[in-house]
Formats: C-alpha cells, sequence, structure tokens
C-alpha cells in the first residue's frame, strides 16, 4: 500500500455569484496547484469551505472528479459532523474509486479519546475499503487527538487508519508508527517536520505556495542547500495574520474575480488587511504573476 506523502493543497472552493459551487473551476483549481508543484490535492477541508457547502454540491463535484486525469492525486475531505452522512458520503465517493479521506471528529460538542475511536470505528464498520487520514486540529473541532488515541485507532484499523494531518502540532514530534503519514499543517513546520521523519505537508496556503513548498520538500531529498524555506515561512506567517480563507480568497480574486464569492459566515478582507496583506507580500517578493517556481 502506497503510502500518502508529499505537498498537498486543501484547495479552495470556487463559487458563482450565486453562492453555489462552480464544479468546473473547483477542479481546475487543483488541476493547477498539481501542475505547479503540489503532490496531490484535499477537497472539503476546512479551507475548502466544506462545513458550509451542501452535500449534493459535494456530490456533484466528486462525479466530475471521477472522470479527471489526476484522480489518484485526490483526498476526499468530508466536513460532516453527522456520522450517517459522513457515512453515505463516503459510500458515494467510494462507488467512484475514491478511498482516501481526511475527517475530522465532529464539532461543538466536547468529548474524549474513547468516544472518538468509537466514532472512527462506526465510520469502518460501514467503509472497510477505505483509508482514512485523522485531521487533528483542536481550533475547529474543540477535541485534539492524543498519542494514545492515534496509536489505539491505527492497532485496531492497520489497513484503514493510515495518517494524520496534525494542525495542533501536539503529534508531528512524538508519532513515530510504521507506514504511517504524519502530515503537518503548515509550511512553517515543513522543513522540521520531514527532519524528523514525517511524511510532508496538508495545508491551506499551499493553494499559492505549492512552488515554493515542493522546492523546499525536493531539496531536502535530494540534499541539496535550503534556498527556499525561508521565503516560504515568511509567505506563511505573512496569510496567519488574516483568517486563511478570506486572505486566501482575496489574493487569488487578483487573478480572476470568481475567488471573491465566498460563502456566509466567511468574508473577504477590509481594504485596509488587504492593502496590508499585499504589501506584506511584496516585501517578500511574492505576487500573484510569480508563484511558478521552475
Amino acid at each position: 500500500m502506497t503510502e500518502i506523502k508529499g505537498i498537498y493543497a486543501a484547495s479552495l472552493s470556487v463559487l458563482d455569484e450565486n453562492l453555489s459551487l462552480n464544479v468546473d473551476k473547483t477542479i481546475n483549481h487543483a488541476e493547477n496547484l498539481i501542475d505547479n508543484g503540489c503532490h496531490g490535492v484535499v477537497f472539503f477541508g476546512s479551507t475548502g469551505q466544506s462545513q458550509l457547502i451542501s452535500v449534493s454540491e459535494k456530490i456533484q463535484l466528486i462525479n466530475n472528479l471521477s472522470k479527471n486525469k489526476y484522480k489518484d492525486k485526490y483526498i476526499i475531505g468530508t466536513g460532516l459532523n453527522s456520522l450517517s452522512e459522513t457515512i453515505n458520503f463516503m459510500k458515494i465517493s467510494s462507488s467512484l474509486n475514491f478511498k482516501d479521506f481526511l475527517i475530522m471528529p465532529p464539532a461543538y460538542y466536547k468529548y474524549g479519546d474513547k468516544e472518538v475511536i468509537n466514532y472512527y470505528s462506526k465510520i469502518i464498520e460501514q467503509i472497510n475499503d477505505c483509508r482514512i487520514i485523522l485531521y487533528n486540529f483542536q481550533k475547529l473541532s474543540g477535541y485534539k487527538f492524543s498519542k494514545d488515541c492515534v496509536e489505539n485507532l491505527v492497532k485496531k484499523f492497520p489497513k484503514q487508519v493510515v495518517g494524520v494531518k496534525d494542525s495542533s502540532y501536539n503529534l508531528f514530534e512524538v508519532i513515530k508508527i510504521k507506514n504511517f503519514s504524519v502530515l503537518i499543517g503548515s509550511e512553517e513546520k515543513l522543513l522540521k517536520g520531514l527532519e524528523l521523519g514525517c511524511a510532508g505537508i496538508i495545508t491551506a496556503t499551499c493553494n499559492v505556495t505549492s512552488g515554493l513548498a515542493r522546492k523546499v520538500y525536493e531539496d531536502f531529498y535530494q540534499k541539496k542547500n535550503q534556498t527556499i524555506n525561508e521565503k516560504l515561512c515568511k509567505v506563511r506567517k505573512v496569510f496567519e495574520n488574516y483568517n486563511l480563507i478570506s486572505g486566501l480568497h482575496t489574493f487569488m480574486s487578483q487573478k480572476d474575480k470568481i475567488y471573491e464569492n465566498v460563502l456566509p459566515i466567511l468574508s473577504l478582507l477590509s481594504e485596509n488587511d488587504k492593502k496590508k496583506l499585499f504589501e506584506d507580500l511584496n516585501k517578500l517578493d511574492f505576487n500573484i504573476n510569480n508563484l511558478k517556481i521552475t
């Protein structure tokens, strides 16, 4: 079984003016990310506004995605609190030969490791032929995976629980499981993670930093001097001054006005924040016209 590793973008969802999902442009955006350095793309993560997009629109996208030239490079996020909707969405995805999923535990409610193990057990009981990346992001779900919880899930489901996206950063330095992918949630920790044996990253800002991140990744494995990592980290730090979705859509709207469309309760950056974002990025010689690293 191939390990999930490399540079992955938590892809943006592209919306029309009526706030419906533009399936073709969302897929085209993902293709461009792969062409510009990503090993793969995650659809419907938190960056893709997954919790705000209807299940019917998600199904429409994956139906189209099943015929795409890069279909083997895609991971499907569920972004659903409902267990039954998560399972049904995964069943439809599996019927279209998508097997890799990024799944966060439900938001809002308070719970612990025991309940989390039960939650994933219920999913895997229904969908045995899948590979799940656990999504560790306490800021969004209210729960932070413990090392013990991850190890217990892998022990119970070694074929299904194959990785973790660590956006809470309490796991990437301590999880050491054979054939298990630890993927970090920020470019700032990419190089350190690789040095510790992590598999790569899944991150929002790779929507714009994919070329930079891929060079850091390749230079690490080719044992070359790191010439881009400092810039990569600084760009990430600039975006972290704002809501990442708002900042990324504001940035990408320079290329295409369609990126100005975001679902409530999200918004674009204010004019003051937009001005500051572009000023800070320009100081790093980072703009919409020089994203590609050759």
